[in-house]
């Protein structure tokens, strides 16, 4: 499936308020883990900003839960 330039767009924003929350914006590797969730369910046809944002949300914690362990 090839994203619409609209889909990027939030896609791009959903992971800049998502990373917000981590120190400096979060590293590479962070940012690439959060960004996974979100592109497969933009991939799968969720693509409202609220279905994204729940991706990224859903990716942050469990990024957060495995550092913590």
């Amino acid at each position: 499936m090839t994203l619409s330039d609209r889909v990027k767009s939030i896609l791009q924003v959903v992971l800049e308020e998502t990373c917000r929350e981590l120190p400096n914006g979060g590293d590479h590797e962070s940012r690439k883990v959060i960004a996974e969730q979100p592109l497969v369910a933009a991939e799968a046809w969720h693509t409202t900003l609220d279905e994204l944002r729940a991706a990224a949300l859903r990716a942050f914690l469990s990024a957060a839960k495995m550092t913590r362990q």
